[in-house]
């Protein structure tokens, strides 16, 4: 992908819409559907890193109620010409082809390279990487298995939604909210598997989300790891105009 002079890509991720309540967490979507109206302008590509809503689970005709001015916007830009990337995250585990379908937007379930001008990029959500978390680990094969997921649809949607909005709120284990805090470099798992990924093959950035914590980290002298913050409490976001890679905040 070739970005033209003046035009630029940009990453974010973890919005947790819904959490803890649709209610309480308007605000912070009205805050992040303003940011999109405002890169839409120089934007050459958008990448979102998975989690954007606390909970997403697509039945066959049903999709969770609400976050329509989110959803609307992207079907806007989406519309305009301007290519969004969606890479899915421990609490949208059980996306499927919605977003394709509606809005063009391809989505991942796995860490993808791309190269932008003569920079590349190794971008993932980040959940499940890297050494240690072997409960969560565990407990992502379950979600994601086919009969797991038979099962839970069966449910009717008002049922299992309330179930697993309680369980995306209230199971630290799945939400990760409360290690946003650094760790220390040597800790930092994700840090460790860019570190794994760059012994295979250079790469200039490693971007991920997950983490909720805002990190830029030198990994050589040319290559650099990215955590991107999350929409809670940091609002921050990273932009890349063809020659350098930036956190910034909104």
């Amino acid at each position: 992908m070739t970005i033209s002079e003046g035009k630029k890509i940009y990453f974010a991720s973890d919005n947790h819409l819904g959490a803890p309540t649709y209610e309480i967490s308007l605000p912070r979507e009205q805050k992040f559907v303003a940011w999109l109206d405002e890169i839409k302008k120089d934007a050459t590509a958008i990448f979102l890193l998975g989690d954007l809503f606390d909970f997403w689970f697509e039945y066959k005709t049903v999709v969770p109620k609400g976050f329509t001015r989110t959803l609307g916007k992207l079907a806007e830009i989406s519309d305009s010409g301007i290519p969004i990337y969606y890479f899915v995250g421990n609490h949208d585990l059980w996306m499927t082809d919605y977003f394709k379908t509606e809005f063009s937007i391809p989505v991942f379930h796995h860490p993808q390279e791309f190269k932008f001008n003569n920079k590349t990029f190794f971008i993932g959500h980040g959940d499940g990487l890297g050494p240690g978390d072997k409960g969560y680990k565990r407990m992502k094969k379950v979600f994601t298995n086919p009969f797991f997921k038979w099962l839970f649809r069966w449910l009717h949607p008002d049922i299992g939604m309330r179930i697993a909005q309680y369980l995306s709120v209230k199971n630290k284990l799945i939400s990760g909210d409360e290690d946003a805090k650094f760790l220390g470099e040597e800790n930092e798992w994700l840090v460790q598997y860019s570190k794994k990924k760059l012994s295979e093959k250079h790469r200039d950035f490693f971007i991920f989300g997950h983490r909720h914590l805002p990190l830029e980290i030198n990994l050589t002298n040319t290559s650099k790891y990215i955590n991107l913050g999350d929409w809670i409490g940091y609002y921050t976001y990273g932009v890349f105009d063809g020659e350098k890679m930036e956190l910034k905040k909104y």
